[in-house]
């Protein structure tokens, strides 16, 4: 397992100790392993923070740890438990969809597991291998699609299949994309496509239904990955978006509908959701344009039942990037390479600004400590202060296409272009 292979050695010696000592022992390590983990899309519950404040400003070849070929193409973005990496890729020609396992210190491919998945048509921006993977203390989640069914499986640290489930029917225009989370015994994943979609979740060891929720269909299919918040009792909800459902919380727990605002999207939703300043946030879009963000206040159970709309932003607005909030600043990195820092809790804009260069932006800003990093479709890295006004820190350019949200953790930042992964070091460490 990899929490078995990031202690392998400290776990063969508490053999030969008391067991009250090895229990002690085990306990003193427990505060290191978070920093060593992005389990999911955007890291520790899709916040995109890293654990380990970090610098990366004035990013350069003295940073490149290591970069590693892989077999087929993608745009998923890495995971990590331990030492191993996690990502997905895929080969239109062979019809097949790989899960990885790369080791984090030498880019050793430690295990690949292939599946069968055919042939069918995609967005000329997508890739065949577009959803990120999840990953707990025992096993690697991962989906994709197959024609028009929905797939989803556990394997183990070893790469072995532990259970394998369809989950029906998927009618998309463009392929798959939304990713897999995880909330206590339960691994989620959001269908939400143009034919009577749903929410599902499933038993994370034996793949069994624990509830699936009912989904309206849409004209567009939603590429939403849901994520956890609280309400104002500390209670958990799983947020959702759709242009079929607009905005909307499900217990976790049961799958019941706790609150939607229906009519919050005109167009296809693509971002995660995410909770600051007690709003919740989401976005819509297209192609060919008309983005705009939506600030929900949710219900609080007491004065109010229904959620209500607190403002909208359609000037620069994101449609494929997932907002960042960072320092009680709400970051919108739009799909043009527009940077617009927002306070969260009234929309009020303090500054936005083009990012130096060109290039389309696919993946999602993260937080390396105060600064702020996401990478062009063009490969270029670019990292932004988080404090103050705009200040550009720098640009790396990878010279392949990138679609993905880079991962950092455990003193490291992991980007995965469409046939590479790489793995930077800090510039320097902030203490």
């Amino acid at each position: 397992m990899g929490g078995a292979r990031r202690g392998e050695s400290s776990s063969f010696q508490m053999q030969s100790l008391p067991r009250s000592l090895s229990l002690l022992l085990l306990l003193t390590l427990v505060p290191a392993i978070p920093a060593q983990e992005w389990t999911r899309f955007r890291g520790p519950n899709g916040t995109g923070h890293a654990a380990v404040p970090m610098s990366f400003s004035g990013l350069s070849e003295k940073q490149v740890v290591w970069r590693k070929s892989l077999p087929g193409r993608g745009h998923s973005s890495p995971v990590a438990w331990g030492d191993r990496i996690i990502l997905t890729a895929a080969d239109r020609r062979a019809g097949t969809y790989t899960v990885l396992c790369v080791d984090a210190r030498d880019s050793d491919i430690l295990w690949r597991r292939d599946f069968p998945i055919g042939s069918f048509s995609i967005h000329r921006y997508n890739s065949l291998a577009s959803s990120t993977a999840a990953v707990d203390e025992a096993m690697v989640y991962v989906s994709w699609g197959s024609g028009a069914r929905l797939h989803l499986a556990a394997l183990d640290h070893q790469g072995e299949p532990i259970w394998r489930r369809d989950l029906g029917v998927y009618r998309s225009q463009h392929g798959p994309g939304t990713s897999p989370i995880l909330f206590e015994n339960a691994v989620i994943m959001a269908n939400e496509h143009q034919d009577r979609g749903h929410v599902i979740a499933l038993d994370r060891k034996t793949g069994e239904t624990l509830w699936k929720t009912p989904r309206g269909s849409a004209e567009k299919t939603a590429y939403s990955t849901p994520c956890l918040a609280s309400d104002p009792s500390g209670n958990p909800m799983l947020l959702v978006n759709s242009q079929a459902n607009g905005m909307g919380a499900l217990d976790p727990r049961t799958g019941a509908l706790l609150w939607q605002y229906p009519d919050a999207f005109d167009k296809r939703s693509c971002s995660s959701p995410l909770m600051a300043g007690g709003l919740v946030f989401g976005s819509c879009g297209s192609g060919g344009g008309g983005n705009y963000v939506v600030a929900l206040r949710p219900p609080d159970g007491r004065e109010r039942i229904r959620a209500e709309v607190a403002y909208e932003i359609r000037r620069s607005a994101p449609y494929v990037p997932t907002p960042l909030e960072l320092g009680g600043r709400l970051f919108l990195w739009s799909d043009s390479g527009i940077l617009s820092c927002v306070a969260p809790g009234t929309g009020e804009v303090y500054w936005s600004e083009r990012l130096p260069g060109f290039g389309k932006y696919f993946g999602s800003p993260v937080a390396a400590g105060d600064e702020i990093v996401a990478v062009s479709d063009a490969g270029t890295i670019h990292v932004v202060s988080g404090k103050g006004g705009f200040r550009s820190l720098g640009r790396f350019d990878l010279d392949e296409t990138c679609h993905a949200t880079p991962a950092i953790l455990g003193g490291h930042m992991y980007v995965r272009t469409v046939g590479t992964l790489w793995k930077f070091r800090p510039v320097t460490r902030k203490l």
